[in-house]
């Protein structure tokens, strides 16, 4: 969330750019300039004022805080807290994994038991943990990097691990587009980091053609969950079985 000291930040780049003094800014606010001075130096002031600054440099407020939003840095991960908040609600994780596959608010109650109002209020949650950025008509700006992913021993992967896995993997894995491959190797240590980019940029991968595949019609397209996973690690029971 952008606070006044990042819009006051903003709006002295733009006076810079506007080629606006402090005198005269302190001329279209009917202030001493050694005020506007101070107050500027302070990064601290009404929004009521930093909305008179912008009248004055002819910059609307609202493009002002989506500019200072949008320079905002991404979040690779949560807190703890955060996502603690993320699963203590179904219905509120439901809808966190469809912002994070860039679903519309009319996508989600289309396909979902949710109602409008309950779906608006969910995205709110999403808001104030800081996955999104709520804009109007009920649009969003997805506030996590492209590297995002959830905590590996946080609330998310637990809940996932307890209640999704054994779902997921009690699959025959044998329709169209699917399969699963199970591997097994000794390799150079030093070679495994390179596997696991290999199998990020997989992932990324997956994530960009469901962004390009959204402008199809639903009928043409499938949901399909990728779950990709390299581990040192040996099955227990083998591992009992070790001289």
């Amino acid at each position: 969330m952008s606070t006044t000291a990042d819009l006051v930040l903003a709006l002295k780049k733009e006076l810079k750019s506007a080629q606006m003094t402090y005198a005269d800014l302190a001329r279209s606010l009917g202030m001493a300039e050694s005020s506007v001075k101070r107050m500027l130096a302070k990064g601290d002031m009404p929004l009521s004022r930093i909305d008179a600054i912008c009248r004055a440099v002819k910059l609307d407020f609202a493009e002002l805080a989506r500019r200072v939003a949008d320079a905002q840095p991404l979040l690779k991960e949560l807190t703890q807290e955060q996502e603690k908040a993320v699963v203590a609600d179904k219905k509120l994780l439901l809808c966190a994994i469809c912002v994070l596959s860039q679903w519309t608010l009319d996508q989600v109650i289309s396909d979902y038991r949710l109602s409008e109002a309950e779906c608006i209020k969910y995205f709110a949650q999403l808001d104030r943990i800081g996955i999104i950025e709520l804009r109007p008509l009920n649009r969003y700006r997805l506030k996590l990097a492209k590297t995002f992913r959830w905590r590996p021993h946080g609330a998310v992967m637990n809940y996932f691990r307890e209640h999704a896995l054994l779902d997921y993997f009690s699959g025959g894995f044998d329709g169209a587009g699917e399969g699963v491959l199970l591997v097994h190797g000794s390799i150079s240590r030093g070679l495994a980091p390179s596997f696991l980019e290999r199998m990020q940029r997989v992932a990324q991968d997956f994530a960009q053609q469901h962004q390009a595949d959204q402008k199809l019609a639903e009928k043409d397209r499938e949901g399909y969950t990728l779950l990709l996973a390299m581990r040192s690690w040996e099955f227990a029971a083998f591992t009992a079985l070790r001289r």
